[in-house]
């Protein structure tokens, strides 16, 4: 009887090379890689979705981080439990963003102002860090490309934020505020006024804009009477506020500006696109300040459709709009910004750019849009100018038969009104291109004049 040798048996984990497909134990490291990170983004928006973290910019962010720092956590537990590629090292991220994060929900803005300069360069030594552990340490493919998708994310999140830091400490140096900064009440607004004469014409930006976007206009009208400008609360150069930004919160705030700003009236109020509101709204709550108004392409008012909310009320909108903003946190407002503007004048195109990259400007811009429904109700309120001067300019393109519609409505508030139709000019073009810009400050300084010299 012939005997065939045969091999010893040589176990199936043996067999397997480095690059051989995962099982069992080791197999499961990619399946928790994928879960515990899908764990820290679900995490980061409960807590930032938890009532007792307000809705503010740096709580929101602190909370996103606490959330990120538990996945980071769950990894170096579970990893160990569960498989047989412990990652250990996911304690030091899950420590680093937990203590930032904690630091952010109980301090705010006060610890924030550190952080911001701090943070970027240690998170990206983290980063390369992480990337180095995770070759060593991690043999599933799939479980590397996912957490090396992740690091590359933090390394530049690390790198804009950096970024963005260093310019908002370069722009606060190179555009300081042109006018001053006035407590209007737990927060101060910037205001600009130059020139001098009577009637004292009070500009309204538009939806999302500030001082520096009518850059045309108010050297314009300063040459023939006092021209006042202001940003509204955290656009600009102005602080942000607490309270709800609605038309009725922004003409209080304006009417206590220009009193303790010692501008007094009568005034000539002129708004574009939202300004418009707040101008109406203005002029409904101060009637016997107001001398004459320019709406320019003005946002119509409507009827209101129900009790405002609560401002006291849980606000969910809010911290949605506040971890939007953090977006400019690493520079990617800015990079927006560098394309847009260029038909304003140049101080004024490099002060929109700069102060518009920041986070409170986001927040303010959105919570502005949130508000919207409101601020329209209030400017209902208005409903006659009694026959005092008001010219509703309109632009000639780029607008439907409805909103032309409503622009023929707003020239009926007064008996002394036209409506002028701005050939050519788009809704923005009526403040920040030169050529027709032109046509708004003519109707400004007509309403001055009839203003000074009653006529129709």
């Amino acid at each position: 009887m012939s005997i065939t040798p045969t091999s010893p048996a040589v176990p199936d984990s043996d067999q397997r090379g480095p690059s051989g497909p995962d099982t069992g134990r080791r197999g499961r490291i990619g399946l928790v890689v994928a879960g515990l990170l899908a764990a820290g983004l679900l995490a980061a928006l409960l807590f930032v979705a938890a009532p007792v973290v307000p809705a503010k910019d740096s709580e929101v962010v602190g909370a996103v981080l606490c959330g990120f720092a538990l996945g980071w956590a769950l990894l170096a537990m579970l990893s160990v439990r569960f498989t047989d590629q412990p990652q250990r090292w996911a304690v030091v991220p899950a420590l680093f963003m937990g203590l930032s994060g904690l630091l952010l929900v109980l301090f705010g803005s006060r610890v924030d102002d550190v952080l911001k300069w701090v943070w970027p360069p240690a998170l990206l030594v983290l980063a390369i860090w992480m990337a180095v552990r995770v070759g060593r340490e991690l043999h599933s493919r799939g479980g590397r490309w996912l957490l090396y998708s992740v690091i590359a994310i933090l390394a530049l999140a690390s790198i804009g934020g950096g970024y963005e830091t260093v310019r908002e400490a370069a722009d606060a140096k190179a555009y300081p505020p042109p006018g001053r900064l006035i407590d209007v009440g737990g927060h101060s607004l910037h205001l600009n006024c130059t020139g001098s004469g009577s009637p004292t014409v009070v500009l309204e930006a538009g939806g999302g804009e500030m001082s520096s976007n009518l850059g045309w206009i108010t050297p314009a009208v300063s040459g023939t009477t006092r021209v006042c400008v202001y940003d509204r609360a955290g656009r600009g150069w102005s602080e942000s506020s607490n309270s709800p930004q609605d038309g009725k919160q922004i003409a209080t705030d304006l009417h206590t500006l220009l009193h303790r700003g010692n501008v007094p009236g009568p005034y000539v109020l002129a708004g574009h696109s939202f300004g418009g509101l707040y101008v109406r709204t203005f002029a409904a709550s101060y009637p016997d300040e107001v001398a004459g108004m320019v709406l320019v392409d003005s946002t119509a008012a409507k009827s209101s459709a129900g009790s405002p909310a609560d401002p006291a009320s849980y606000d969910p909108i809010g911290r949605v709009s506040a971890l939007v903003s953090a977006s400019a946190r690493v520079g990617l407002v800015r990079l927006y910004n560098q394309v847009s503007f260029e038909s304003l004048p140049p101080r004024s195109r490099d002060e929109v750019r700069a102060t518009g990259a920041t986070a409170s400007n986001l927040r303010s811009t959105i919570d502005e849009y949130v508000q919207a429904n409101s601020s329209m109700e209030q400017a209902a309120a208005f409903k006659d100018f009694a026959g005092k001067p008001l010219v509703v300019l309109t632009a000639g393109s780029g607008n439907d038969a409805a909103w032309q519609a409503k622009q023929k409505d707003l020239a009926g508030l007064s008996t002394n009104s036209s409506q002028r139709i701005v050939r050519g000019a788009s809704h923005e073009a009526l403040v920040g291109d030169e050529e027709y810009a032109a046509a708004t400050t003519q109707a400004i300084l007509d309403v001055v004049s009839a203003v000074r010299s009653p006529a129709r």
